[in-house]
C-alpha cells in the first residue's frame, strides 16, 4: 500500500513533541516575516522622512523658523527630533545668559547625542528578535528531527522485519522539524544582516548631521543676536 509522503501528511503523522516544535516554528516564523515587513516599512519612512528635512535644513530657511515648524508638527522624522533636541538645549543657555560659547555647544552636543541614542534604540527595535530567530531555529527544528527519529527507532523495535518502506515514512516526519527550522531561520538572517546595514547607515547621516549642525551652532554661539540660517551653501560633506 502506497503511503501518503506529503509535507502536510507527515507534519500530521508526527509525534506529539515534534508537532509541538513545528507548531512553535511555524509561529515564529509568522511573527519574523511581521517584523520583516513591519520594520522595511518603518526604515523605507525614517530614511525619506530624513531626506526631506535634509533637503529643507540646507535650503538656507532661518534655524528659528525651522525649529518652530519642527516644534508644531505632530510627527517628525528621527533628524528633525535630533535638531529640536540641540536647537532647544542651546537656546535654552542663551536665554540663561550663559554667553560662553563652549558651553552653548557642549550643551547642544549632549542633548543631541541623548536624542541620537534614544532614535537608534528605537530604529533598532525588533533586530535582536530576528538574530534570535536566525540562530535557534534550526537547533530547534534539530531537536524535534532528533526526537522524531528516536520516536521512529523506538516503533521498528517491535518489528521482526525493517524495510525501508518501514523506516522512510518516520525519518521523514523528523526532517520535516529541520526543515520547517531552516524556512524560519533563512529569511530572519537574511532580513537582519539587510536591516543591520541600513540601520548603520541611519546612524551615519545622524552623526554626520550632528557634527555640521554643532559647526552651525559654533559659529552662532559667539553672536548676541537670534541664530540666523544655514544658508544655502549646504553641508561640508556633499
Amino acid at each position: 500500500m502506497n503511503q501518503d509522503l506529503s509535507i502536510f501528511s507527515l507534519m500530521l503523522q508526527a509525534s506529539f513533541v515534534v508537532q509541538l516544535v513545528m507548531a512553535a516554528l511555524l509561529l515564529v516564523s509568522l511573527a519574523s516575516w511581521t517584523v520583516i515587513f513591519a520594520k522595511l516599512i518603518s526604515l523605507s519612512k525614517v530614511r525619506a522622512s530624513n531626506d526631506a528635512f535634509e533637503q529643507e535644513f540646507w535650503s538656507g530657511k532661518n534655524l528659528n523658523d525651522l525649529y518652530q515648524a519642527v516644534a508644531g508638527k505632530a510627527q517628525t522624522s528621527p533628524l528633525e527630533r535630533i535638531f529640536a533636541a540641540g536647537m532647544r538645549e542651546f537656546l535654552k543657555l542663551r536665554e540663561r545668559r550663559m554667553g560662553d560659547g563652549a558651553t552653548l555647544l557642549d550643551g547642544a552636543r549632549r542633548a543631541m547625542r541623548a536624542s541620537f541614542h534614544r532614535e537608534l534604540d528605537a530604529i533598532e527595535s525588533n533586530l535582536s528578535f530576528l538574530a534570535s530567530v536566525g540562530s535557534v531555529s534550526p537547533y530547534v527544528g534539530l531537536f524535534g528531527t532528533v526526537w522524531g527519529i528516536m520516536h521512529a527507532f523506538v516503533g521498528l523495535s517491535n518489528l521482526t522485519q525493517v524495510t525501508l518502506a518501514t523506516v522512510a515514512p518516520g525519518i521523514a516526519e523528523a526532517l520535516v522539524a529541520t526543515a520547517i527550522g531552516l524556512f524560519a531561520a533563512i529569511p530572519a538572517v537574511i532580513a537582519y544582516n539587510r536591516f543591520a546595514r541600513q540601520i548603520d547607515r541611519t546612524a551615519i547621516t545622524l552623526e554626520t548631521f550632528i557634527e555640521e549642525f554643532s559647526n552651525i551652532l559654533q559659529r552662532n554661539a559667539v553672536q548676541p543676536a537670534p541664530v540666523g540660517s544655514v544658508g544655502a551653501a549646504g553641508p561640508a560633506t556633499r
